[in-house]
């Protein structure tokens, strides 16, 4: 037999306004019903932490909406598009994207080898995004095909002038790989530059790791940091880093990205560059991946072989992006591709929402897209918020002292950075971060919020205090009951004296699967 003992919220407050009125009860009385008062008595004792000293579980009234891209999230502009479209795209974005150049920040090398350097011009990069409310998406290179902005010569590399000034540092030269234009090559076999290249990122992690002016580190080699350098023949350990550099180069950002999310391109599948897809150690380091020419005619397997989604599944197993953001940028293989991309009725046979939820992407560079047909604010607003995390509530509790809330993440992606859930200035027991789509949680505040709920907000750590994350939720609130059980499948009802009843809605009763005897006094 499965028994229950049922007592519901009126009956609770009755026994906290009068435990201790049983002294009241007349003697007389509880000698005609000895029985029945002893097993109230012992009921009463058994619920004692229930009544007296606790009040019960009941549901929160909780309404709240997702109405804008969320932090960390969506489509990117670079900074001069973002700053001179503010106006009307500035609320349709959350991130801008920038190359970034070592040699910019790079002063000079002490004797004993500290690097020297000056973060103004980056720290200035980093307060003009974020003034208007955006993260920056960072991405450090040295080669940049005919790239003038090192020192207004096409294609000079960024590495330091330091290390350029070094008389066993020798570059080598393309003149036009791939119709991209004058390149110069780092020079690989340099010992001093690999050493700076380690010790470079392992001071940018230090310094920056909790500045909630980056959301993600991009990093890389070759041809705008994008693993290869096509139209020039590749010579690992001299014009592109050999191997067992590489090697050392991941396992050292493992080390010293200190909760960064930090991506390599796709391109990194490519063994003919990179040793990561062979090493199995590499390939459970949890590195992001992005996608320099995403949906372009040919990128998915079944279209000319489909070399972009053959990457994808070779470095992302179907799995990276559960640890690691994934993003990427607008294929330019043609001028019209960032222009058409955001068509509803799709581009080369897929859209935006579809490619979006298959690759569980974070964010896309799309510089070229506003003002374009497809590209207008409103439909850059709605392209950004089917990326990323969404973050639901199924469920809110609270007992006078704790709530409880049931989490889920409606999104095509996990949250990569940490963030709570809050009542006032009080944190949850448990991040927000890796909940993947379609999977829910508990989470437990140490406090009581407002009857409607409207102090339950999401905090984190990592985002400006011009951002919100904002949440989903449509609870409307019930009465408690307090339950003392076990399980049962199907049960009757039966009040103190053993007379079967319909479910009560107050007072003590029994649940059973058995009927319950008269209790004789």
């Amino acid at each position: 037999m499965v028994t229950q003992v049922i007592i519901s919220r009126p009956f609770n407050l009755f026994f906290s306004e009068e435990c201790n009125n049983f002294a009241a009860l007349t003697r007389k009385t509880m000698m005609k019903n000895r029985s029945k008062w002893i097993a109230l008595v012992l009921l009463i004792m058994w619920a004692a932490p229930l009544t007296c000293n606790a009040q019960a579980w009941h549901s929160v009234k909780l309404k709240s909406q997702i109405t804008h891209p969320q932090p960390m999230t969506g489509l990117v502009l670079w900074p001069d598009q973002a700053r001179n479209r503010h106006t009307t795209y500035g609320k349709s974005i959350q991130l801008e994207f920038s190359y970034c150049l070592p040699c910019k920040v790079v002063k000079d090398c002490a004797e004993d080898g500290t690097i020297e350097y000056d973060w103004s011009s980056f720290d200035a990069l980093l307060d003009d995004v974020a003034g208007r409310g955006h993260q920056l998406v960072v991405r450090f290179r040295y080669e940049y095909p005919s790239g003038k902005d090192v020192d207004g010569q096409k294609g000079t590399t960024a590495v330091p002038a330091y290390i350029k000034e070094r008389s066993d540092y020798n570059e080598t030269y393309a003149e036009n790989p791939g119709g991209d234009g004058p390149t110069y090559y780092a020079d690989w076999t340099n010992t001093e530059l690999q050493r700076f290249t380690l010790q470079f990122y392992s001071d940018f992690a230090q310094r920056y790791a909790n500045d909630a002016r980056i959301a993600f580190l991009e990093v890389g080699f070759g041809h705008w940091s994008e693993y290869h350098i096509y139209g020039t023949q590749v010579e690992l350990g001299v014009n592109f880093p050999s191997k067992s550099f590489q090697k050392k180069f991941f396992q050292h950002m493992r080390s010293v990205a200190n909760g960064i999310p930090w991506l390599v391109s796709i391109d990194a599948s490519d063994d003919t560059y990179s040793p990561v897809v062979a090493d199995n150690a590499l390939m459970l380091l949890t590195f992001g991946l992005f996608d320099d020419s995403f949906m372009h005619k040919t990128h998915e397997i079944g279209t000319s072989g489909g070399y972009n989604e053959r990457c994808w599944n070779s470095i992302g197993k179907g799995t990276r992006w559960r640890k690691g953001v994934c993003g990427g940028e607008i294929s330019y293989y043609t001028s019209s591709d960032q222009k058409n991309f955001l068509n509803p009725e799709g581009m080369y046979g897929h859209t935006w929402e579809e490619q979006a939820a298959k690759y569980h992407i974070t964010f896309m560079i799309a510089n070229d897209a506003p003002g374009s047909t497809y590209g207008t604010a409103r439909r850059f607003r709605e392209a950004s918020m089917a990326t990323g995390y969404r973050i639901a509530v199924k469920e809110c509790n609270t007992d006078g002292t704790t709530t409880r809330l049931l989490v889920t993440n409606q999104g095509v992606a996990p949250l990569y950075r940490d963030a709570w859930f809050a009542i006032g200035e009080v944190r949850a027991d448990k991040s927000l971060k890796g909940l993947l789509p379609g999977t829910e949680k508990w989470v437990e505040i140490p406090a009581v919020p407002q009857k409607d709920g409207s102090d339950i907000h999401i905090v984190s750590d990592f985002i400006l205090p011009k951002q919100q994350i904002e949440f989903n939720a449509d609870i409307e609130g019930e009465t408690a009951i307090h339950s003392i059980q076990a399980p049962d499948s199907s049960a009757s009802y039966y009040n103190l004296s053993g007379q079967a009843i319909s479910r009560p809605t107050h007072g003590i009763y029994v649940k059973s699967t058995k009927r319950v005897k008269r209790l004789k006094g």
